[in-house]
């Protein structure tokens, strides 16, 4: 059994995923699907459906023929190692019209939602004072990019 999440786009799956997996380590393209016959959004030839792997997992780019909406019920979701992951991520996919959002989110300019996140931050937001959890909470609540130092600045006090 394979599970993968599909993602929608009007016409640029296959530039969509290779912008991916030129972010992300563990990354690569494993297969283009080209449509066989005239599709509502192309032409035969066309690719249709793309897989890869972000980062370990398995993701599907499909070109649907009409942009998608993706809202913010779901979102791919990094965790960073340090400042220079995240500001890289950061600035890579909010640029050609990429969108912050708050607390870490954005969407990038194919407006798939993502979420950058120190790695540090699960482990601050559960520090067993609440006093340290709830500064944490309110500076990443502050926050539209994630600023490790200022959350560790929050959970110092």
């Amino acid at each position: 059994m394979r599970v993968a999440t599909c993602l929608w786009f009007e016409r640029e799956a296959e530039a969509a995923a290779r912008f991916y997996v030129g972010l992300i380590a563990d990354s690569a393209i494993e297969q283009v699907q080209h449509a066989p016959g005239p599709w509502p959004g192309g032409a035969p030839g066309d690719p249709i459906l793309v897989r890869f792997r972000l980062g370990g997992q398995g993701f599907q780019a499909l070109n649907g023929g009409r942009p998608a909406d993706y809202g913010t019920a779901a979102s791919i979701s990094v965790t960073c190692a340090d400042q220079p992951e995240i500001d890289r991520l950061w600035e890579a996919l909010t640029a050609d019209g990429g969108r912050e959002i708050a607390c870490g989110w954005l969407n990038d300019r194919w407006g798939v939602p993502w979420q950058i996140v120190p790695e540090a931050l699960p482990r601050l937001l559960a520090d067993p004072d609440p006093a340290v959890a709830a500064r944490v909470f309110r500076a990443m609540q502050g926050m539209v990019k994630l600023d490790l130092a200022g959350l560790e600045r929050a959970a110092a006090g």
